[in-house]
């Protein structure tokens, strides 16, 4: 989403892009799609319940990042999805992000119904939220 001036792949799964305003964009899985929903910094961290929750397959999360020491780049953003035994299914986010309001969509296309976990961690700040994939 946006305008991108340039992008640029090393393999199939990882990837960057250069935005507006110095933003950079990356990704380990091919484009989950993280998207930027809002460039208004936030006050404060948080980690959203993911919409809609139970979910079949496909499910939003959203999540809010502030300035880091009044910079808009926060640190390193990690958000992955564990199963309910803690075992890392996927990794969503693997980048530095720019302070503000952000939406990746999770397809759960393949995996089995039960709970699983998504935590985002960065330097200041780390959160667990649990959601449940019915089919």
């Amino acid at each position: 989403t946006g305008d991108f001036y340039d992008i640029m792949f090393s393999n199939i799964n990882t990837g960057w892009a250069a935005g507006q305003f110095g933003t950079i964009y990356s990704t380990i899985n091919g484009g989950v799609g993280v998207k930027l929903i809002s460039s208004e910094i936030p006050e404060s961290f948080a980690l959203h319940q993911n919409y809609p929750n139970p979910f079949n397959p496909v499910t939003k999360i959203n999540y809010e990042l502030p300035a880091s020491r009044g910079e808009r780049v926060t640190n390193y953003v990690s958000l992955t999805v564990f199963d309910i035994l803690g075992k890392e299914i996927n990794t969503l986010v693997s980048a530095k992000q720019t302070a503000g309001s952000y939406e990746v969509n999770f397809n759960a296309a393949g995996m089995a119904s039960g709970i699983y976990y998504y935590r985002i961690t960065t330097k200041e700040f780390s959160n667990v939220k649990k959601m449940l994939l019915i089919k």
